[in-house]
């Protein structure tokens, strides 16, 4: 699925230190579904076809906020 098609929840023209794609962030699917972006993480080994990624709480908070909850 092209990032484009993505709802962007986070990091939208908050100014931060990183640049327009790197930073962590949460997205929402056109089916309502949640798609995250974040530093990989070795905490366990998942599944084969799944990875885990590691974001900041601030993050999920700020994607909360901008669902309205």
């Amino acid at each position: 699925m092209p990032r484009e098609e993505l709802i962007r929840l986070t990091g939208n023209g908050s100014g931060g230190p990183c640049g327009e794609d790197d930073c962590p962030n949460v997205y929402r699917t056109a089916s309502g579904s949640i798609v995250v972006q974040g530093d990989v993480s070795d905490a366990f080994t998942p599944p084969a076809g799944e990875g885990i990624v590691e974001i900041p709480e601030s993050v999920l908070r700020e994607a909360v906020r901008a669902l309205g909850r």
